[in-house]
């Protein structure tokens, strides 16, 4: 299964950025990949902090948009929507020492193990520092 990056949604949302089409086409392939793909809960928030936040580059997306983008991909594309279970806290301060993890880094490592619970073996990011966690293929689509 293959998990998508918040990066990658917000490309594919805006149209103005010239990783818009790409991501797209990324997007689409993950859906329509035979393994399925999903996000984590947390990336739901923060694609909506960024497209919504008054201070966006552009037009700042209303919240009806962002969340109907989300939808959409959820409802057409089949896009699964992974959280957090029992004992994840416990989990993601424990890989965070045990990975040596610091600062907003820490975002990437939640991201990464809601992925790993829901089933993923790769995340799809455009980010080259997106932190590595083992079991967890990382992949850059766009490149």
């Amino acid at each position: 299964m293959i998990a998508i990056d918040t990066n990658l949604l917000i490309y594919a949302h805006r149209s103005a950025t010239p990783e818009h089409r790409p991501a797209q086409a990324a997007i689409e392939a993950a859906c329509n990949s035979r393994t399925g793909c999903g996000i984590a809960a947390p990336t739901v928030a923060e694609f909506y902090s960024i497209v919504t936040h008054p201070a966006a580059s552009g037009r700042p997306s209303s919240p009806e948009e962002a969340a109907a983008f989300l939808r959409s991909l959820q409802e057409d594309g089949g896009l699964a929507v992974w959280s957090q279970g029992a004992g994840f806290v416990d989990r993601l301060l424990q890989t965070a020492v045990d990975l040596d993890v610091r600062g907003v880094r820490v975002f990437d490592l939640q991201i990464a193990l809601c992925a790993l619970d829901g089933g993923a073996t790769e995340l799809w990011t455009h980010d080259a520092r997106f932190v590595k966690v083992p079991g967890l293929r990382l992949r850059d689509p766009l490149t």
